[in-house]
């Protein structure tokens, strides 16, 4: 009786740590997973550019994140085009964004705004002018999801100066849309924020001069503004695009994370040195690492 009593106890024991360890492997593989995050794709049926966009989505597809997130300029252009010239691009992106085997969060950059620039002689009465046509063939220019107790706030950073131009700015109706979005957070959600155009850049310092301030075109100008909204909330990284380079600036606990190009020099080779690639981010509980792949498409 004694006998079976101990190997009760010891069945007992190995079945308690079985669970545990079983319990601690299903929560850090739920704490774990990896996203995408692919800008500056600028596709076209021009400069081989189908068959670069075509090999990055397979490497994406090998690698199995959980979702991508594309950081805007999605085609080549749509400013200073004609409407056939844009309707086209973004019919052959849509087609080509099908053979990802996972969910798509698009970003609008600049060159997704149709017809702003005079050469373009849009019509502004086109129903589709301006941000519009992102609205009508990709969705919301700003929104967020959730994945996994993490949240992903997708923002429009471009704004048109009704002067030929854009700049990079959060809009007011946008601020307004961030604070309610927090007011419903918790404060210790972890949160991603994607934008185009960056909020925190040291390109023109880089490439310029160490005392040359950023054009307005290259950064979003209430970006502090908007940063500011976040205090008391857990916004770990901002991912931006634009720039066709690679930077991570860490400062006062958040990243700033410029994702390179998938198209590097719009197609043409390296970009600055920087080869075409994306950002494969993995998130480890409350932590994330990061690393830019390239994905080994040549210029022919």
């Amino acid at each position: 009786m004694k006998k079976l009593n101990t190997l009760t106890i010891v069945f007992a024991l190995i079945l308690f740590n079985f669970i545990s360890f079983s319990q601690t492997f299903q929560e850090e593989k739920k704490d774990n997973f990896s996203f995408v995050f692919c800008t500056d794709i600028h596709v076209e049926p021009e400069r081989n550019a189908v068959q670069g966009f075509t090999q990055a989505i397979d490497t994406i597809n090998k690698l199995q994140p959980k979702f991508v997130i594309t950081g805007g300029d999605l085609i080549m252009d749509a400013l200073g085009q004609s409407y056939e010239r844009a309707d086209s691009l973004y019919n052959l992106y849509q087609e080509m964004t099908k053979k990802f085997q996972m969910p798509v969060h698009n970003t609008m950059g600049n060159h997704e705004i149709y017809g702003i620039y005079k050469k373009s002689g849009a019509d502004t009465t086109n129903p589709e002018y301006g941000e519009k046509m992102f609205e009508k063939r990709l969705g919301k220019s700003y929104y967020s999801f959730d994945y996994d107790g993490w949240k992903f706030m997708v923002l429009n950073s471009i704004e048109d100066t009704k002067k030929s131009k854009y700049i990079g700015l959060i809009d007011n109706k946008q601020i307004d849309w961030i604070k309610e979005e927090l007011a419903k957070t918790d404060s210790k959600t972890p949160i991603v924020i994607s934008t185009h155009i960056p909020f925190i850049t040291a390109f023109a310092q880089k490439y310029s001069g160490s005392t040359i301030a950023n054009d307005s075109s290259l950064v979003v100008v209430n970006a502090k503004e908007v940063i500011d909204l976040f205090k008391g909330y857990n916004l770990k990284l901002v991912l931006q695009g634009h720039l066709h380079t690679v930077e991570d600036i860490y400062i006062d606990g958040i990243h700033f994370l410029t994702g390179g190009a998938v198209s590097a020099a719009w197609w043409t080779g390296p970009n600055m040195a920087f080869e075409e690639g994306f950002m494969l981010i993995t998130v480890k509980g409350e932590d994330f690492d990061w690393k830019y792949v390239d994905y080994g498409w040549q210029v022919e």
